[in-house]
């Protein structure tokens, strides 16, 4: 992992940074490198309540919030931006508003590498728009001073069209703290890490390698497959 000047981290939900960079973060935090992220909702429309069920619809958002704050916390991460905008309606966003907050937030901040996920490549269209935004922004930046821009994807066919990724960080040694952000999530994410601790006691080799190893892609703007454009 090379020795950033900032980072800034642009996801739509709270957890998503839990589950795919967080030990990446943990990992630049505590060498003191300064992370932002911007998290574009409060996940207010998320489909789990808790296990056994704590939370409701109305409660829901509120509970997140204090959520995504404490993993935020446990990261290391100092700058929280809580965006405002709804959970499932990112696709449905102006592009060029949207367009224009991240590039905002790249003027305000001068990251030397951003992170984010990579449009079309991610499963949920929150995921593919939010990634789409962030190229946007990126791409409107003279080549020769863009940030570096790492993309998490995790489709079914991301590595066959995209090729292996050319990122992979082992995280190993913030494994804990990662796991920690995991489950400052419980109302999304309690019966998940419940079995991924007991598959943990057996050595389980797949959740060992996935919790020990974080895989980015360098997004590549040369690239004319790379244009996603959410669906109407």
């Amino acid at each position: 992992m090379e020795n950033e000047r900032q980072i800034l981290i642009v996801f739509p939900h709270p957890d998503d940074e839990a589950f795919g960079v967080s030990g990446t973060i943990a990992s630049y935090t505590r060498n003191g490198i300064p992370v932002t992220y911007a998290c574009l909702t409060l996940g207010e429309m998320g489909r789990n309540m808790g296990n056994p069920p704590f939370a409701n619809r109305e409660s829901l958002p509120k509970i997140r919030k204090q959520e995504l704050q404490e993993a935020a916390k446990i990261l290391g991460i100092k700058d929280l931006r809580m965006m405002g905008l709804r959970d499932k309606t990112i696709e449905f966003e102006d592009e060029e508003k949207l367009t224009k907050m991240i590039s905002s937030l790249i003027e305000e901040l001068n990251p030397s590498l951003i992170i984010t996920f990579y449009p079309g490549y991610s499963v949920h269209p929150d995921h593919d728009a939010t990634g789409a935004a962030v190229v946007r922004a990126v791409e409107r930046i003279p080549e020769q001073d863009r940030p570096k821009l790492h993309c998490v994807a995790f489709s079914n066919n991301c590595e066959e069209e995209l090729g292996p990724p050319d990122i992979v960080n082992d995280v190993s040694a913030v494994k804990d703290i990662k796991m920690k952000a995991m489950k400052a999530h419980k109302s999304q994410t309690q019966a998940m890490t419940a079995e991924m601790e007991e598959k943990l006691k057996k050595n389980d080799p797949q959740v060992l390698a996935w919790l020990q190893n974080e895989r980015f892609w360098t997004y590549n703007f040369s690239a004319p497959t790379n244009t996603f454009h959410p669906p109407l």
